[in-house]
């Protein structure tokens, strides 16, 4: 079965609802059941369960605090869709992002891959302009 653009933009849009409210549940929710989740970079690779999904996301939300997004550009294909955005908020520690025991507000540049079936979603991964957060936090390498 195919999915439509305008029904994949309202997963992504109820997905993304529930990150900007801190809502775990939701979030993983929102995922299939077998979904896979990725962050690059993260050391942890891809996560394939929902209590690990689950996990990440409680992490997540405790060292960021999303203020707004900026969308960029949407592409869509064949039961995926691609996601750009810049992210504005608070960082509360800097861990994920190798700057432990730094905070500060920044924005950076996301991409997020969507892959769909069942109505859910099934795969996501995210890219993150790691070296942005990190020049904002004073911790990049020099």
């Amino acid at each position: 079965m195919s999915v439509t653009p305008e029904q994949m933009d309202r997963l992504v849009h109820e997905h993304f609802t529930y990150e900007a409210t801190d809502d775990v549940d939701g979030v993983v929710a929102s995922m299939a059941e077998d979904a896979e989740h990725e962050i690059i970079p993260s050391p942890h690779g891809t996560l394939r369960d929902r209590d690990s999904i689950r996990g990440m996301y409680a992490a997540l939300f405790r060292d960021l605090k999303g203020e707004d997004v900026t969308p960029i550009r949407r592409l869509y294909g064949d039961g995926f869709l691609v996601d750009e955005a810049i992210w504005h908020g608070q960082i509360v520690d800097g861990r994920p992002f190798l700057c432990e025991g730094r905070s500060g507000r920044a924005s950076f540049r996301l991409l997020h891959i969507f892959e769909f079936a069942g109505g859910k979603i099934a795969r996501e991964s995210v890219w993150c302009d790691l070296a942005a957060i990190q020049r904002q936090l004073g911790c990049a390498p020099r």
